[in-house]
């Protein structure tokens, strides 16, 4: 079964840094890109960090470039992202994504998401 578990949320102060890991099994990891995104209340659920399987090339949101940043270690099957300098603006539930081009499309897991909360 495959499954994608996130964690490292939590509440912070404007400023601050969190790093969010996304745990993956079930699948071959190294053979997918991986991404983060969020989503706050009422709003749509938008990409803000990815990272190609290919090259490890990424590409982040222009609201979080300089801040953020996505890593992967494929030995430990486990994305990770790195949040610093903290606004109250980035404060929505974060999901992790795993996606595969292939024939007819493409496959992609979802975690079940981690609340990060900027606030004083």
């Amino acid at each position: 079964q495959v499954q994608l578990v996130e964690s490292g949320g939590g509440l912070v102060q404007p400023g601050g840094s969190l790093r969010l890991s996304c745990a993956a099994s079930g699948f071959t990891f190294s053979s997918y890109d991986m991404s983060w995104y969020r989503q706050a209340p009422g709003k749509e659920r938008d990409m803000v960090a990815h990272m190609s399987t290919v090259d490890g090339s990424t590409n982040y949101a222009d609201s979080v470039k300089g801040r953020f940043t996505i890593s992967r270690d494929n030995a430990k099957n486990t994305v990770y992202l790195q949040m610093n300098s903290l606004k109250p603006e980035d404060t929505a539930v974060y999901y992790c994504k795993a996606r595969r081009v292939r024939l007819g499309g493409e496959l992609a897991y979802w975690g079940q998401g981690t609340q990060v909360t900027v606030s004083s």
